[in-house]
C-alpha cells in the first residue's frame, strides 16, 4: 500500500494535467474539456487510478476556491458596482424563473413539489469556474454578455446559503421553519458585510507588513493565507468557500499590492484550474453513462435548453441586444459546481435517491463538457440568428432621431472611457458624430443629455444603416469585445468600401486579422504605451522630432513587428542609431544665473571648452546669424548650438553653471588668505 494516499492521488492528477496540456494544444481541444475527460478516465468508474470519492470532492473544492480567488483579483469594486443591475435584476430573475419552470415541469411529471423545488435549485446554478475562465481566456469579461453572465453568476453564489438551509425543510425535517431560514440568512449576510469591511480595512495593512519584510516567500504565503482564511470564514457562516475566496481576491485587487500578488501566484492558476476540472470529471459514474447514454443525453440536453431559454428571457427583460442575449444564454446553460455540493446535501436528507443523484451528476457533467465548445460557437450562432431572423427585436430603442440627417460623420462604437474621449473631442471640434451603445440605460441617459446615440449591436446591418454608414467618413471601434469588433469591422467594410475604419484593441494578435477584415488602422493599447515611452526616451537624447515621428510610422506600418519581436523588413531604428552617433542641434536660453550672461563669445570660448558650435543668437525676435566674437550675450538671449550629443550635453552643463561675481571671488580670496595666515 502507498504510504501517503493523498500524495499518490495528487501526483496522478498532476501527471494527468501535464499530459492533457501537452495533447490538447496541438489538437486545439479546449483545456476544460480535456481536463473533464481526463477525470472521467482516471476516476473510480474509469481506470480507477483514484478511488476515494470524498478526497476527490476535497480536491474539487480546493480547486474552485483558488480559481475564485484569482477571479476576484481580476475584478474591482468599481466593476461590481457597474454590474449591479445585472447582479440584482438579472440574477434574481434567472434563479426565480428557473425554479418556477422546473417546478412546473417536474411536478407535472409526477415528482413531489418539494423534490421539484429542490431540483429547480440545483438546475438554477451555473458553473462560475467554467464561465469566468472561458470568458477571461477570450477577453470577454468586459463585454455586455460578459457583464450579464458575471452578474447572474455572483447572484447564484449568494443563493447557495438559503438553498442549503431550505433543503432540510423541503425534506420534511421537523424543527425547521421558514422564519428560521430567514433569520439565519439575514444574520449570515450581515456577518458577510461586516467581514467584508473589516477585511477591506485590515488586508491592505497586513499585506503592507508582509511586503516590508522583503521576503518573497512570505508574500506568497501571506497571499494564500488571506485567500484560505476568507474562504474558511464564509464557510463557517454557511456560505461557500469559493465566495470567501472571491471576496478576498476582490479586496486584494483594490490594494496597491494587487499586481505583486498576481505576479507571485499567477503560476498556480492553471494548476488549480486543472485540479478542479479533473476532480469534477472523476465524480461521474462512467458505468451508468455507458449503460444509459440516451437518458443522460436527454436530461443534459433538456437542462441546457431550459436554462438557455430562461437566460434569454431574462436578457430580453433587461433590454440586452439579441447577440449579447444569445451568448449569455449559452454561457450560463450548464450546471454549476456548487450544484454538486447542494445535491450531496439533498441526497443526505433523502430528497434524492442514489439513481436520481447519479443521473443528475452525469447530466451535469455532460452540460459542463458541452459548455466550452458551445460558448466558442455562440457568437457565430448569434450573428447567424440576427441575420436570418431580423424581425427579432431585443433591447429597447429610446425615441428620437439619432442619425437621420448625418453626412460625412464619425460613428463611435461603444461609450466606455475611449468612446467618451473620442465623442468629447468630436463635440468640441464640431465634427458630426453618432454613438452606437448596447447598454439601454446608458442610451436613455445620454439621449436625455442631447447626445446623438443609437441603441444596438454594431454587428447588425440595420443598426449601421440607422447610423447612415454609407454617408459616414469614419468609424471608431472602442468596445471590449474581440469577436464583436471583428464582425463589426467586416460588416462595416462590406456596407461602405470607402469608410475609414479605426479600431482600438487590447490584443496585439488581433492586429493582422482586423486589417484583413478591412480595418484601416488598428491601435493595440499596450504597444501604443510602449511607443509613448520610447518617444520620451529619445526626446531626452535630443533626437529630432521629425525623425522620431518617422520611426513611429515605420513601427505602425509594420504592425508593431519590431515590438513583437518579428524579423524586420525595413531599417527599423537604424536611422536613430546613426543620429545618436552623429550630430544634432539644440537651443539654450541665457538666464541671469548662467555663466554666459554678460560675457562675449570670445570670453566664453565655447567651441574649445565643449566642442559645440554656436551658429546663431536670437535676441528678442531678431536672429543674429554667425555672430562675431565680440558679441556680448544678454539675459534672455537664445543660443542655437550644433554638435555631437556629447558636446551639446557638455555645453549645456558649462553654460548652466552659475557665474561667480567679482565680489564673491574677492571675498573667497580674502577668506583663503586669512586661513593661510
Amino acid at each position: 500500500m502507498y504510504p501517503l494516499p493523498f500524495l499518490r492521488d495528487f501526483l496522478i492528477i498532476l501527471a494527468a494535467a501535464v499530459f492533457v496540456i501537452f495533447v490538447s494544444r496541438p489538437l486545439r481541444l479546449p483545456s476544460v474539456v480535456g481536463f473533464l475527460l481526463t477525470g472521467l478516465l482516471i476516476g473510480p468508474t474509469g481506470l480507477d487510478f483514484i478511488h476515494d470519492r470524498q478526497q476527490i470532492e476535497v480536491f474539487a473544492e480546493l480547486g474552485v476556491v483558488m480559481l475564485l480567488f484569482f477571479v476576484g483579483l481580476e475584478f474591482s469594486l468599481s466593476h461590481l458596482r457597474a454590474i449591479s443591475r445585472q447582479f440584482l435584476g438579472g440574477g434574481s430573475l434567472q434563479v426565480t424563473l428557473t425554479i418556477l419552470v422546473t417546478v412546473t415541469l417536474f411536478a407535472a411529471s409526477g415528482f413531489s413539489v418539494n423534490t421539484a423545488v429542490f431540483l429547480g435549485c440545483l438546475i438554477a446554478l451555473s458553473s462560475t469556474a467554467i464561465v469566468l475562465k472561458t470568458l477571461a481566456d477570450r477577453s470577454e469579461l468586459g463585454t455586455p454578455h460578459g457583464r450579464l453572465s458575471v452578474g447572474i453568476l455572483l447572484f447564484q453564489d449568494f443563493c447557495i446559503v438559503p438553498m442549503i438551509v431550505l433543503t432540510p425543510l423541503l425534506a420534511g425535517y421537523h424543527g425547521v421553519s421558514f422564519s428560521d431560514i430567514v433569520v439565519r440568512f439575514l444574520l449570515s449576510t450581515l456577518a458577510i458585510v461586516i467581514i467584508f469591511f473589516l477585511a477591506r480595512f485590515l488586508m491592505p495593512r497586513a499585506l503592507h507588513q508582509i511586503a516590508r519584510t522583503g521576503v518573497r516567500e512570505a508574500f506568497l504565503m501571506g497571499s494564500l493565507l488571506v485567500c484560505l482564511l476568507a474562504a474558511a470564514t464564509t464557510a463557517s457562516l454557511g456560505f461557500s468557500y469559493a465566495l470567501g475566496a472571491f471576496i478576498a481576491g476582490l479586496i486584494v485587487s483594490e490594494s496597491e499590492y494587487s499586481h505583486e500578488v498576481v505576479a507571485e501566484i499567477a503560476s498556480f492558476r492553471d494548476l488549480f484550474a486543472s485540479l478542479f476540472f479533473i476532480s469534477i470529471g472523476m465524480l461521474l459514474d462512467l458505468k451508468l453513462a455507458i449503460q444509459e447514454p440516451l437518458v443522460i443525453l436527454a436530461i443534459g440536453s433538456g437542462i441546457f435548453l431550459l436554462k438557455a431559454c430562461v437566460v434569454l428571457l431574462v436578457a430580453w427583460m433587461l433590454r440586452s441586444s439579441l447577440r449579447s442575449s444569445i451568448i449569455a444564454a449559452v454561457s450560463l446553460a450548464q450546471i454549476g459546481e456548487f450544484s454538486f455540493v447542494l445535491a450531496k446535501v439533498g441526497q443526505t436528507v433523502g430528497l434524492l435517491d442514489e439513481v436520481l443523484y447519479q443521473h443528475f451528476l452525469s447530466a451535469s457533467i455532460f452540460t459542463m463538457l458541452l459548455s466550452p465548445p458551445l460558448i466558442a460557437f455562440a457568437p457565430s450562432f448569434a450573428e447567424r440568428t440576427q441575420n436570418f431572423l431580423p424581425f427579432l427585436k431585443f433591447g429597447f430603442e429610446p425615441p428620437g432621431e439619432s442619425g437621420e440627417h448625418l453626412v460625412d460623420h464619425v460613428i463611435v462604437v461603444g461609450y466606455g472611457v475611449n468612446g467618451q474621449n473620442v465623442a468629447r473631442v468630436l463635440q468640441e471640434t464640431g465634427i458630426p458624430y453618432v454613438i452606437i451603445e448596447s447598454n439601454a440605460d446608458l442610451v436613455k441617459e445620454l439621449r436625455r443629455g442631447g447626445h446623438p446615440i443609437v441603441f444596438g449591436d454594431v454587428t447588425r446591418k440595420e443598426i449601421l444603416r440607422q447610423c447612415r454608414i454609407q454617408q459616414a467618413r469614419l468609424i471608431v471601434f472602442a468596445i471590449s469585445d474581440p469577436r464583436g469588433t471583428r464582425t463589426g469591422v467586416r460588416v462595416a467594410r462590406s456596407m461602405n468600401p470607402r469608410l475609414y475604419i479605426l479600431v482600438r484593441t487590447r490584443l496585439v494578435s488581433e492586429v493582422e486579422e482586423l486589417e484583413k477584415l478591412g480595418a484601416n488602422e488598428v491601435i493595440p493599447e499596450e504597444f501604443e504605451t510602449s511607443i509613448e515611452i520610447f518617444t520620451r526616451v529619445l526626446d531626452q537624447y535630443r533626437i529630432p522630432r521629425n525623425v522620431i515621428n518617422a520611426q513611429i510610422k515605420v513601427i505602425r506600418d509594420e504592425n508593431y513587428g519590431m515590438l513583437r519581436g518579428l524579423p524586420q523588413t525595413s531599417r527599423g531604428l537604424e536611422r536613430v542609431t546613426q543620429l545618436l552617433a552623429a550630430g544634432t542641434s539644440d537651443i539654450f536660453l541665457v538666464t541671469q544665473e548662467s555663466k554666459a550672461a554678460g560675457k562675449t563669445l570670445l570670453e566664453l570660448d565655447l567651441r574649445v571648452k565643449t566642442g559645440a558650435n554656436l551658429i546663431a543668437v536670437v535676441r528678442g525676435d531678431k536672429p543674429i546669424i554667425s555672430p562675431s566674437a565680440d558679441l556680448r550675450l544678454e539675459t534672455a538671449d537664445t543660443l542655437v548650438l550644433v554638435g555631437t550629443h556629447a558636446s551639446i550635453d557638455k555645453a549645456f552643463e558649462f553654460l548652466s553653471t552659475p557665474t561667480v561675481s567679482n565680489d564673491s571671488a574677492s571675498k573667497t580670496l580674502e577668506e583663503g588668505g586669512e586661513t593661510n595666515q
